[in-house]
């Protein structure tokens, strides 16, 4: 197959294929020598995510089953902006591949350029993370941080890597519209100038009676261990969920969707 403006790669011991592997597979890859500032994003629907907020990739790579399917859009530099593309035959593209299992028409991944780190902006909204592990409840709230109108989400140390594989396939695109700021100190957000907003399963005001500020930000906390000291003492509210049922405690994420919902009902007036 003879293709216009595509390289081609057969060798798994290709240097490239070597950095497509460590990004697609390693969730601190991004901040890396030689892998540094660049992560993989795989499959259609966080491609096309990435594209319509105006990112666009260093690199296009199609698995040679994916071309037919996947050529058109996302092979041609045209309209993706792309430096370069790569068309790797099915097994090597299964190699550097970060899904459970490869399916043919599947492989599709494109490489962008992170933009450089800022600080975090004052007097913005804002979700602080402190300690959020798992990958899978930091995507999910970054989902959620996006679909009600938070402006920033600022990961403690210790959070789960933002960038990672896991924690992008699980925000399903939300990483493309906020400004994500990680690596920071409980004493960093004293630069925000909005309130702190702290859940907490067995202390503060019911949320759905709570006179909640806007703008504002929330913390939500570790798994296991919920929000730190450090920051309840800085808490302008702390508030509880009403669980009628009698369960413990939520799970972060769902806590997450909850309290943004009805923080965005509060302060732009949705319905």
């Amino acid at each position: 197959m003879s293709l216009p403006q595509v390289q081609h790669i057969s060798s798994r011991d290709n240097p490239l294929l070597k950095e497509l592997r460590r990004l697609s597979q390693d969730n601190t890859a991004y901040r890396k020598s030689g892998t540094a500032g660049r992560v993989w994003v795989e499959g259609d629907h966080l491609a096309r995510a990435a594209l319509l907020r105006g990112w666009r990739p260093a690199l296009a790579v199609l698995a040679e089953s994916a071309w037919p399917r996947w050529g058109g859009e996302f092979g041609d530099a045209s309209r993706t902006g792309a430096e370069r593309t790569v068309l790797l035959p099915d097994a090597l593209f299964a190699g550097i591949s970060g899904m459970d299992s490869f399916a043919p028409a599947q492989g599709l991944g494109l490489v962008f350029n992170l933009p450089a780190e800022g600080a975090l902006q004052p007097g913005l909204s804002a979700v602080v993370l402190d300690r959020v592990q798992d990958a899978g409840n930091v995507g999910s709230i970054l989902r959620s941080a996006a679909a009600f109108g938070c402006a920033q989400v600022l990961a403690l140390k210790g959070t789960a890597a933002l960038w990672s594989p896991k924690v992008l396939r699980a925000g399903m695109g939300a990483h493309f519209g906020l400004r994500l700021v990680e690596g920071l100190m409980a004493d960093d957000l004293a630069a925000l100038q909005v309130p702190l907003l702290v859940t907490s399963s067995h202390e503060g005001e019911l949320l759905h009676r709570a006179r909640l500020p806007w703008p504002c930000a929330w913390v939500l906390g570790h798994e296991g261990q919920g929000v730190g000291e450090p920051l309840m003492a800085r808490a302008a509210l702390k508030l509880r969920i009403a669980q009628p049922g009698g369960e413990e405690s939520l799970n972060v994420a769902a806590a997450a969707a909850i309290c943004l919902h009805a923080s965005a009902l509060a302060g732009t007036a949705l319905y």
